[in-house]
């Protein structure tokens, strides 16, 4: 067996030895421009499109990482990319919905216990109490229904606030409302204090959270971005924290990254901002996850975070 495995950035050494470990049968090398030679699998992020073009051998090409934008980037401007039938998968949950959890609940308390506001006072050296909210009416509206969005829905249920879900298909998730499709879209936007995106990355979500969209949520309404910085309009954001729609904002992702170290949001007294690392790639439990893929395949089976490439998720 043998694979292929390239990312920009990631320790080449540690991937390729923990792989050779759980796959001892398998051969794995990094590949370089001009590496033509056979492979059955290849581990991917951000490939050159030579890496993958012409390659009618490949069982099946993972993403290394959540998120595979990356690659129907590509495929959209390198069509020939991919041969015909060979399967992508994405890694679906591999420590990322527990890192993501960690960052939503962390947010969420942090705004209803209004800490950002006595933050703000502080600076101030301001020594004043500040009315709670309610529980009952700090509704959590989760923009996407997927692996990640049930996993953040389930880490706030015990905290008894109201929650509600929106997708593009009708999607169950215990103790969560649900609604579904841009007619109900209205209606899951009006009653949500908290809006949180953990959207797929597709044509049809880039710019979802614009002006229109905050303007339908309730006044002093608050946004968390953990999905992608195509979601955001980020000037109609800064618009409507200006005008005081939005109370405030945590972002973790955004249209350029890094972000400019001029860009408004640095200065804003009511954004949080974070390098994109609400949920990094755990190499242990990434390789964990492809192992097994690979084992399911050869066995026959269908591994779980198949990509539908006609949907980008």
């Amino acid at each position: 067996m043998e694979i292929i495995w390239y990312h920009p950035t990631f320790d080449e050494q540690a991937w390729i030895n923990g792989l050779q470990r759980r796959l001892p049968q398998a051969n794995v090398r990094r590949w370089q421009p001009g590496d033509n030679a056979p492979a059955d699998y290849a581990l991917v992020r951000s490939p050159p499109p030579e890496m993958l073009q012409g390659r009618r051998d490949l069982q099946a090409v993972f993403a290394i990482g959540a998120g595979v934008d990356d690659i129907l980037l590509q495929l959209q401007r390198y069509p020939d990319m991919l041969a015909p039938g060979v399967p992508l998968f994405r890694l679906e949950d591999t420590g990322m919905s527990l890192q993501m959890q960690e960052y939503a609940v962390h947010t969420v308390l942090r705004w209803f216990r209004r800490f950002d506001d006595y933050q703000l006072q502080q600076q101030q050296a301001l020594w004043q109490h500040l009315p709670g909210y309610q529980r009952d009416s700090f509704t959590i509206g989760i923009l996407g229904a997927g692996v990640l969005g049930a996993s953040v829905a389930a880490s706030l249920r015990p905290w008894g606030f109201p929650l509600r879900c929106w997708s593009r298909s009708a999607k169950a998730i215990a103790g969560v409302a649900s609604f579904h499709g841009a007619e109900q879209l209205h209606d899951f936007l009006a009653d949500s204090r908290v809006l949180i995106n953990l959207l797929p990355a597709t044509p049809e979500t880039a710019g979802i959270i614009n002006r229109d969209l905050l303007q339908k949520l309730p006044d002093g309404a608050f946004v968390l971005n953990l999905a992608r910085g195509a979601h955001l309009v980020e000037e109609d954001l800064l618009a409507a924290l200006d005008e005081g729609k939005i109370k405030a904002a945590a972002l973790d992702v955004f249209q350029r990254e890094p972000l400019t170290e001029d860009h408004p949001f640095w200065s804003h007294p009511r954004v949080a901002i974070t390098p994109h690392n609400a949920a990094v790639t755990l190499p242990e439990e990434a390789m964990d996850y492809i192992a097994g893929a690979i084992r399911q395949l050869v066995a026959g089976g269908e591994p779980k975070g198949r990509v539908d490439l006609t949907r980008g998720y």
